[in-house]
């Protein structure tokens, strides 16, 4: 398939993106304001606009709205804070589906604080993050397992970001991973994408994209050295997809090892590149069948998203554009 063909065939897919649904506060200070505080001496930053876009797998829901997919639901877990509201606010502002989003008392929202200076427009202070570390509820667990076997159904392609970092506080709990390996398992057909950053290894059936650190840092955790074949096949991979940066990716199948050069760009900023990578990947590989194509078209989205600033999307006009271009 044509690129022209692979974003018209995007506008009719039906994709849920079920995970670490997170928000990304964009936080503009002047360090003019930067005044020590009467009651504590310490500096204060006075910060003077902010901007908030969804995050981790809100970005992949994001990226895959931008590229004009039929429809787009997340599935995750959010606080009953105003950190929640701003975040269902910037998911309906983009034409995001949170309806099966759920609402806990028992846990904050996933929240990215980028401080920004604005003189310079870099982000030169510590990130601060809203994070849980106790893991969900039983109840809240059962909640999500229930709602992606609903939601399941009706979905052509299912996209896990698996973010959290801590060792507990995640959506991708054990038993949602498991029901995750189940739907891989009895559901050949369907397109299961998953991204994990701490546990990728514990993933099966799936196509599994981790970049090359997270894919090294997997094999070692699983057999003490790093052989990306042998993960493979130890996780019984549909296929597994290790991201490059701009030198493109390997895509291990079952044929053996392909490398699938990226585009060469002059990158402002890479961060969720790997979520545009996944969002267009994932629909070109349901759209095609082809693993190698998935990734050719992933770096081709990735290398757009990576020239603007923050978590970038890249629209079907831009894809067609950079398409053109090589």
């Amino acid at each position: 398939m044509t690129v022209s063909e692979i974003l018209e065939g995007i506008k009719g897919l039906r994709v849920l993106v079920i995970g670490d649904v997170c928000l990304d506060r964009w936080c503009w200070y002047d360090p003019a304001t930067s005044e020590p505080s009467r009651e504590t001496g310490l500096p204060r930053l006075g910060v003077i606009r902010t901007e908030v876009t969804p995050g981790a797998g809100g970005t992949i829901a994001n990226n895959l709205k931008t590229l004009g997919a039929g429809t787009v639901d997340v599935l995750g877990v959010v606080g009953c804070d105003g950190f929640g509201w701003e975040l269902l606010g910037a998911l309906g502002a983009r034409g995001i589906g949170s309806d099966l989003l759920i609402r806990s008392e028992e846990a904050c929202t996933f929240t990215y604080t980028k401080l920004i200076n604005e003189s310079t427009g870099q982000e030169d202070r510590p990130r601060v993050d809203f994070i849980n570390t106790e893991p969900l509820s039983a109840g809240t667990e059962t909640l999500v397992i229930e709602r992606l076997a609903e939601a399941s159904l009706q979905a052509d392609v299912i996209l896990v970001s698996d973010q959290a970092e801590t060792n507990a506080g995640g959506v991708v709990t054990a038993r949602v991973r498991q029901r995750i390996n189940q739907l891989a398992s009895s559901h050949p057909e369907k397109v299961i994408w998953v991204d994990s950053r701490r546990r990728a290894e514990l993933f099966s059936r799936v196509v599994l994209k981790p970049n090359e650190d997270e894919a090294a840092d997997a094999c070692r955790r699983a057999f003490g050295t790093v052989d990306l074949e042998r993960l493979r096949k130890s996780c019984h991979l549909r296929s597994l997809i290790v991201t490059r940066g701009d030198r493109g990716a390997d895509v291990i199948n079952p044929d053996g090892t392909h490398f699938v050069p990226g585009r060469r760009v002059t990158a402002v900023d890479i961060c969720g590149a790997g979520d545009s990578f996944s969002a267009g990947g994932a629909c070109a590989l349901a759209l095609t069948g082809s693993d190698i194509e998935a990734a050719r078209f992933g770096n081709l989205v990735a290398s757009i998203t990576v020239t603007k600033k923050g978590t970038g999307t890249a629209s079907a006009a831009e894809v067609l554009e950079a398409a053109a271009s090589e």
